[in-house]
């Protein structure tokens, strides 16, 4: 039997093998697609400490090298189950089972996408998901928001303090954001929108070049821009953890930042928790959080 089984090899699951690993306990991680996560899709990383600059890609290789050096083991495989037993847990994937006494769950939280056609080829090339991340490669170019709602308006706000424009884009007829929010929206003079339409391309030969919006089903616009925000929301990937823990209206894991939920034993780390900031610092954070956790119960 395994001390823990980490389900994720994201930043939050990766730094809880790693601080597993250090207090000596047998670790397995089950990735179901690849080491990373979400911060795989930045092709430069600017506000991670210790880095000027670096590429999720080589920032994810760096903490998984980091990870395997330690004797964490790794499978390629996807958890489909969790069943609570009288000794701990089963986990069921779509190879195997394997047993453990303690699970963390690092399953993370996927950017809703728009699946129109370019929108994968320009992923990281013209196309981001946080203004955070990414906004400062925008400084003085223009850019276009996907969206309307809380996330879409406050991704426009923070753009437009560093962007020539900022161009809203929203499928409703009026935002559904915050009525504050919206207010801070109308009165940034760099702040454009047009609602009653939906992006239906992305088009550019090798680069990204602009986009294609339908308005009100008919009216087609081509319209050039440097960047894309999409801010059409987060879909965790929670559903393993129906039985198990509680889930919020958003789908999220309801637990604080001690990562702990109601199954004694079942931690939770990183996208896939409830709270307000979801970056790789905070990630980081809840793998710290939820492998402590996890070492004082299996003691």
């Amino acid at each position: 039997m395994l001390d823990i089984i980490i389900i994720g090899a994201g930043p939050a699951g990766l730094t809880a093998a790693l601080y597993a690993r250090r207090a000596d306990k047998t670790v397995l991680i089950l990735e179901k697609n690849g080491f990373g996560g979400q911060m795989t899709f930045s092709p430069k990383i600017e506000n991670y400490p210790g880095f000027s600059d670096i590429s999720g890609n080589e920032l994810a290789d760096k903490m998984v090298e980091q990870v395997l050096a330690q004797g964490a083991d790794v499978e390629i495989e996807e958890v489909l189950s969790i069943e609570k037993t009288p000794l701990g847990f089963t986990v069921i994937t779509d190879c195997g089972k394997y047993e453990c006494r303690a699970v963390i769950a690092a399953l993370g939280a996927k950017h809703r996408m728009l699946g129109v056609p370019g929108e994968d080829k320009f992923i990281g090339d013209g196309i981001s998901f946080c203004a955070v991340c990414d906004g400062a490669f925008y400084t003085g170019k223009d850019v276009v928001v996907v969206g309307g709602g809380n996330s879409a308006l406050q991704e426009a706000l923070q753009l437009s303090d560093i962007c020539s424009s900022v161009f809203i884009v929203q499928n409703l007829p009026y935002f559904t954001g915050e009525e504050k929010l919206i207010q801070e929206v109308m009165q940034k003079p760099n702040i454009s929108y047009i609602t009653d339409s939906v992006v239906k391309e992305f088009y550019g030969d090798e680069t990204f070049e602009g986009i294609v919006i339908v308005k009100n089903g008919t009216e087609i616009i081509r319209k050039k821009t440097d960047g894309v925000f999409v801010a059409i929301g987060l879909q965790p990937e929670n559903t393993i953890l129906d039985s198990l823990a509680e889930i919020d209206n958003y789908g999220y894991v309801s637990a604080d930042e001690r990562c702990i939920t109601e199954t004694p034993g079942l931690f939770v780390a990183g996208d896939c928790r409830s709270k307000k900031i979801r970056q790789i610092s905070t990630a980081i954070a809840d793998g710290a959080a939820s492998a402590l956790a996890a070492i004082e119960f299996i003691r």
